[in-house]
């Protein structure tokens, strides 16, 4: 079974905020899968779903973006997960700009407070990760005050296409292996021309 994480902070004010585009993958993932992720469990709401023919946990911590680890670790024990196999978290990422999504594996936490906490949890950075890129096209001042603010209606529209590439990515992970997925979203813009 893989385990695929979307971090975020619970609460109506922080739902749609850049910080919390972990827990609308999920979201997206788990609509088209036909579930909906209200379990509660190992201090997340979770749903089980199937993708291609693999059975995946959907997971969104209930502990605040900053303490993510501690739901985590409490999941990977639960069911048995080994993480540099079966863990795919899903993240907002400051420094990619809006709409980018890019896979990575076994990685730092590049100032994440969120990953910070999952590394620190699982003693391992070993473990897949798709960051979604949130910068705005201008220069902030604040990040933190930025990804914690609600975001306009013109961001909304290129979330909402990088959601779709998201659940998308997470299903090549799940069908073809995290390789194939590398391959296919981490080219550059340019690349993609061919």
């Amino acid at each position: 079974m893989k385990l695929i994480v979307g971090l975020g902070n619970p609460g109506i004010e922080y739902q749609f905020t850049p910080h919390n585009v972990g827990f609308l993958a999920v979201d997206r993932i788990a609509e088209q899968c036909k579930v909906e992720v209200r379990n509660r469990q190992c201090r997340a709401l979770t749903a089980r779903a199937v993708i291609g023919s693999e059975t995946v946990l959907l997971a969104k911590p209930e502990t605040f973006m900053n303490l993510s680890g501690l739901s985590l670790r409490e999941l990977v024990a639960e069911h048995d997960i080994k993480p540099e196999a079966d863990l795919i978290v899903i993240q907002d990422e400051l420094d990619f700009s809006l709409g980018t999504v890019r896979i990575h594996r076994n990685r730092s936490s590049a100032g994440h407070n969120g990953i910070e906490s999952v590394i620190g949890a699982l003693g391992t950075q070993d473990f897949l990760r798709i960051r979604m890129g949130v910068a705005p096209d201008r220069k902030i001042e604040d990040g933190m005050s930025y990804l914690l603010s609600p975001m306009k209606k013109a961001q909304l529209k290129v979330v909402d296409q990088m959601l779709d590439l998201a659940a998308e990515a997470v299903q090549v992970i799940v069908n073809q292996g995290p390789a194939s997925a590398m391959n296919r979203f981490n080219r550059k813009p340019d690349e993609e021309k061919d």
